[in-house]
């Protein structure tokens, strides 16, 4: 498998992944370093650019350093206006780097516009049960501390209905991919409020422990 360059390595990981440090839990390290594996694996299934892909990934979320709503053209932005990457890539490749950036949230209504946003959206999308399931929770418990349980839990159900079922808004743009795979466990746990309800209560329960860790 090829990796990227050594020095773009050396570049982004000092300089751009450490600013995830400051986003919510759901879009720390941990979700960057996902998605730069993953884009890399991508890139090399799809004979894309590794380089290319690695930088794409390492700036898709920068953009929620402001508002939420539009980070995906903000940090397309950011990616464009950052004179160092001229270093390894040409005017010509930055500029569909900005696209895919722009392209990689789940609630675009267009489909991405080169194989790198089909690679970043791919890849940013991390779907398992864990990782859907506990950065929902995640999200709610950092950005609504004042519900209660049930609260949560109808939050949480709605965003289920509203993103990854049958009915959601969520596009995967690579057929017969893990994400594809997983996606279709997910839609039937999804369907019956039970099941749906059990995996709430797990994630809920574990997170609310490490949040009083942390008190």
């Amino acid at each position: 498998m090829q990796n990227p360059s050594l020095d773009l390595m050396e570049f982004i990981e000092r300089n751009i992944l450490p600013r995830y440090t400051a986003f919510d839990k759901a879009h720390q390290m941990q979700h960057v370093t996902n998605v730069v594996r993953a884009s890399i694996k991508l890139a090399n299934q799809l004979g894309a650019d590794v380089d290319m892909a690695y930088a794409i990934a390492a700036y898709h979320d920068l953009g929620l350093e402001g508002p939420r709503a539009i980070h995906h053209i903000t940090s397309g932005k950011i990616l464009i206006t950052d004179a160092r990457l001229k270093k390894w890539f040409s005017p010509a490749k930055l500029k569909l780097m900005k696209e895919a950036v722009e392209d990689h949230r789940a609630s675009a209504s267009h489909a991405p516009r080169s194989i790198y946003g089909r690679i970043i959206a791919e890849a940013d999308r991390e779907i398992s049960e864990d990782s859907v399931f506990r950065r929902t929770v995640q999200f709610g418990l950092e950005h609504y501390p004042e519900m209660n349980t049930e609260e949560h839990w109808r939050r949480f159900k709605a965003h289920m209905d509203e993103k990854y079922s049958s009915r959601g808004y969520i596009h995967l743009w690579i057929p017969g991919s893990e994400n594809e795979k997983n996606l279709t466990e997910i839609r039937k746990i999804i369907e019956s409020p039970t099941l749906l309800r059990q995996k709430f209560d797990k994630y809920f329960e574990e997170e609310m422990k490490e949040k009083n860790k942390e008190i």
